[in-house]
C-alpha cells in the first residue's frame, strides 16, 4: 500500500508546520522543494522529499514497512552521497539531514536501525517511529492532525476521538475538508474501519479502506482492484464522494466520463485527487486523458 499522494499533499500544503515539528523550531526561512530525481532505481517508499530550509537540506522519507531493497541503511547512504555531490555541499555552507518517519507500528529490528556500517564506513541518519511520538505537539496545529492520529497513546481510541474533535473545530471549510480526508485515510494504517467510522463520522468513511486500495498497486497476492465484480462501481462511488468532500461539487456531471474509464485510469485519477486545487482541475484532467 502506497500513501505517496496523501503524503505529497501534506508536504506541499503544510510544509512549514511539518518541518517546524520535525526540527523543533519555528520556520521563518523560505522553503524550496528540490527535485527528487537522482538517477536512481525506482524507490520503494510511501513518500520521499528533498527540501532546502536556510542552510540545511532535508531528506525526508516516509515508510509504512521497514523492508526495502536495497536495505534502508544502504539507501540512505546512497542518497546522502548523491545529494552531497549533486548540490556540491563540499563547496557550500550547507548541512544535509536525513530523516525516516515510520508510520506503522512495527517490532522489527529494522525500524530501530539508525546507521549504515560496513568496515570503516559508518553513516548515521535520524529515525522517527511515529507511534513513539508525543501527540501533544501534533494536536496543537490542524495541519499536523493527520500525523497525530498515528502518535503515541495508551488509549488509541481516545486519541482518535481527540483528533476528530480537533478536525471538527477547524473553521476554514477547505482546510477542514482536506485535513479530514488525510486524517481518515492515514488512520487506516492503525485503526479498523469500524473505529474510524465511529469517531470520524463522515460520508466517505465507509469507503476509506477502498480508497487506500485505489492507491494500491494490487490487493492480496497482486490482485488488482476491480478484478472482483462491482469494485469498479465502488471506486467510482468513492471518487464521487471525495470530489464532493474536497470541492463541494456534485460529480454527476462527470459520472458518465468516469464510467468510461478503465480500472487503471480510475486508480490514476484517485492518485491525482490531492493534486487538484479545484473541481475544474479534475475536469481538465479527465479531458486531457487519452
Amino acid at each position: 500500500m502506497s500513501y505517496d499522494s496523501i503524503l505529497k499533499f501534506l508536504i506541499d500544503e503544510y510544509t512549514k508546520p511539518i518541518l517546524s515539528w520535525l526540527l523543533n523550531r519555528e520556520i521563518h526561512e523560505e522553503i524550496e522543494m528540490l527535485p527528487t530525481e537522482l538517477n536512481i532505481e525506482p524507490i520503494r517508499a510511501d513518500g520521499v522529499f528533498f527540501l532546502q530550509v536556510g542552510n540545511k537540506i532535508i531528506h525526508l522519507e516516509f515508510q509504512t514497512r521497514p523492508k526495502s531493497d536495497p536495505p534502508l541503511p544502504l539507501r540512505m547512504l546512497d542518497y546522502w552521497v548523491r545529494l552531497y555531490r549533486l548540490h556540491k555541499l563540499y563547496e557550500r555552507n550547507l548541512e544535509l539531514e536525513q530523516v525516516i518517519i515510520f508510520l506503522r507500528r512495527d517490532t522489527s529490528s529494522k525500524v530501530f536501525e539508525e546507521n549504515f556500517q560496513v568496515g570503516n564506513t559508518t553513516h548515521y541518519y535520524r529515525v522517527i517511529r511515529i507511534w513513539e511520538c508525543d501527540p501533544t505537539p501534533l494536536l496543537s496545529k490542524p495541519e499536523l492532525l493527520p500525523l497525530a492520529v498515528l502518535a503515541k497513546s495508551e488509549q488509541p481510541e481516545m486519541l482518535l476521538s481527540q483528533v476528530a474533535e480537533k478536525v471538527n473545530a477547524i473553521e476554514n471549510q477547505r482546510q477542514k475538508s482536506n485535513i479530514s480526508a488525510c486524517v481518515e485515510l492515514l488512520a487506516g494504517i492503525n485503526y479498523s474501519e469500524e473505529l474510524i467510522k465511529m469517531y470520524l463520522h463522515d460520508d466517505i468513511l465507509k469507503e476509506s479502506v477502498t480508497y487506500q486500495r485505489i492507491l494500491n498497486d494490487g490487493v492480496t497476492k497482486g490482485e488488482k482492484l476491480g478484478e472482483k465484480k462491482g469494485e469498479k462501481n465502488e471506486a467510482i462511488a468513492l471518487i464521487s464522494r471525495l470530489l464532493k468532500k474536497r470541492f463541494g461539487e456534485d460529480s454527476e456531471t462527470i459520472k458518465p466520463r468516469l464510467n468510461t474509464l478503465s480500472v487503471e485510469q480510475l486508480e490514476l485519477f484517485g492518485e491525482s485527487l490531492f493534486d487538484f486545487n479545484c473541481f475544474e482541475d479534475a475536469i481538465a484532467w479527465l479531458n486531457n486523458l487519452n
